[in-house]
């Protein structure tokens, strides 16, 4: 049996992504925006995220897994789903519900580098810096945590909690 212990609601997060739309809005309001989601977990936050942006923007998916049902990442990355858009010479915002080693980002970074795009920056719902296993720049990040398995608002444990409104420590009983 697992406690969920309340960490944002629904307000938090709201006012969160609208202001990280508007600062996204600003920076990128002469450039060719994509953003580009990571699957699962983020495509809630980012269909949030692109209603609140103001200019506009092309989007993908990328799928990419290391946790499968754990609470750890297992340090094996798969990509699941290949972009389908064209970003050359484009800037290119990734999507992620949470930065946590950033072990996968950096993956992630490399594969998108290899179809040239102009630039590759990251946007987060959460950004999990005390467990950084390797140097990865959080352009836009919406909230800082330090520590706890995270659910809601699009991200999971085994499939499960991603239906809730809101964010949660899940405390495993």
């Amino acid at each position: 049996m697992a406690d969920l212990i309340s960490i944002l609601n629904k307000n938090d997060i709201e006012k969160m992504v609208a202001d990280v739309a508007q600062k996204i809005s600003d920076d990128y309001k002469n450039s060719e925006l994509v953003l580009i989601g990571v699957l699962k977990g983020a495509f809630v936050f980012m269909a949030d995220l692109i209603r609140k942006i103001t200019i506009p923007v092309k989007i993908d998916f990328v799928g990419i897994s290391s946790y499968g049902s754990n609470t750890v990442s297992s340090g094996k990355i798969n990509l699941t789903k290949n972009i389908e858009i064209n970003i050359k010479n484009k800037d290119v915002l990734i999507v992620e519900d949470i930065v946590d080693t950033g072990l996968t980002l950096k993956y992630l970074i490399n594969y998108l580098k290899s179809f040239d795009p102009k630039s590759v920056k990251i946007c987060t719902l959460l950004d999990k810096y005390e467990r950084r296993e390797t140097q990865i720049e959080v352009a836009y990040p919406c909230h800082r945590i330090e520590k706890g398995f995270i659910v809601g608002y699009g991200i999971d444990f085994a499939e499960d909690y991603r239906n809730l409104p809101a964010i949660y420590h899940l405390k495993q009983m």
